[in-house]
């Protein structure tokens, strides 16, 4: 399994809170990160908006990215919610190890 970083948006810290728990206890991410008062601008049904935001960084195994995306489309008020996955190409070893461990694939 590769670490990987899943990147989740939502639109309040509240949502990205209660997403981020859930991912925690099913131990499908071994831990994640909370970047509130993002501002995004994007296209949305053929206009361009804007919202203020809430980045969810969450650290975990490429074997775990379905799982991850089911429960967060589950959880999410977003018809299009952002969620995509990062390889981590490097990085401390044990730090590594220690994401798979806490993900079930150490």
């Amino acid at each position: 399994m590769t670490a990987t970083v899943a990147y989740i948006t939502s639109a309040s810290r509240e949502q990205s809170l209660r997403i981020g728990k859930a991912l925690l206890e099913a131990r499908l991410v071994a831990c994640f990160n909370l970047l509130d008062g993002m501002e995004s601008m994007y296209w949305w049904q053929g206009q361009i908006e804007s919202a203020q935001e809430c980045v969810l960084i969450a650290k975990t195994v490429s074997g775990r990215k379905a799982e991850i995306l089911a429960m967060v489309k589950a959880l999410h008020t977003y018809t299009v919610p952002c969620v995509v996955f990062w390889p981590l190409r490097g990085g401390n070893p044990d730090y590594l190890a220690w994401i798979k461990k806490e993900t079930g694939h150490g």
